[in-house]
């Protein structure tokens, strides 16, 4: 599997595949509705605060990628964005209802259990009880070209595993099913990707006062000279 997305990339493309899903009748969408897809307050962990300037340069970076695509449509100046990430005529990728709900899921809210995914996929696809969730990540953990999606090491005091995306990185490696050791590589996974997370938020932040100081810099100017 050659699809590697940042933190910020898996957002948009999640937040794709769920609108075209549940709103396909204003779907692909604005660069304006898109920020507001990666920002809702719902059904994403972790909620996000990305400007439309964060939202641009992660959108060209897929469409570089071709996992995006970017149309001016008809008689409207508004680019609007698909994702090509699968089940396109342009990929490769092609996921049956349950594992494109469960990839979305994945993406948007990072590992969870089973139990979590049947609830957070109920607007995606129809799961009738936890052994369809569990038989399909099987398939997406054994599919020739795959594997999609890692179980990842039961914490301690958990009655369930969960489970994550492969599509940004490899799982941590286990050892002794259930150890400490197992659980520490997959709590520092989660704390590697929170703190990739909160640079990206840094960095936007950072540019947002650059762009102000420029935009104050001119009338500073003008007011000494004036004085």
């Amino acid at each position: 599997m050659d699809i590697s997305l940042t933190p910020y990339e898996a957002r948009v493309i999640g937040s794709l595949i769920e609108k075209e899903i549940t709103t396909p009748d204003q779907y692909p969408l604005s660069l304006n509705a898109l920020a507001s897809a990666c920002n809702q307050k719902s059904n994403r962990e972790p909620v996000l605060e990305l400007d439309e300037a964060t939202i641009q340069q992660t959108v060209d970076a897929l469409v570089k990628k071709a996992l995006v695509s970017d149309k001016t449509g008809y008689g409207s100046r508004t680019t609007k964005y698909r994702h090509r990430f699968c089940n396109t005529e342009f990929g490769l990728l092609k996921f049956s209802e349950r594992e494109l709900g469960i990839v979305c899921a994945l993406l948007l809210r990072g590992p969870q259990t089973p139990g979590e995914l049947r609830t957070h996929t109920s607007r995606l696809c129809q799961f009738n009880d936890m052994e369809e969730v569990e038989a399909t990540l099987m398939q997406l953990m054994e599919r020739s070209d795959g594997p999609f999606v890692a179980k990842l090491p039961r914490e301690p005091g958990k009655r369930e595993s969960r489970y994550m995306h492969l599509f940004s990185g490899d799982a941590p490696a286990q050892g002794t099913p259930g150890g400490a050791d197992d659980a520490l590589d997959g709590a520092e996974r989660e704390r590697l990707v929170e703190l990739e997370l909160r640079v990206g938020e840094l960095e936007q932040e950072v540019a947002r006062l650059g762009r102000e100081l420029e935009r104050l810099a001119p009338k500073a100017v003008a007011g000494g000279t004036e004085a």
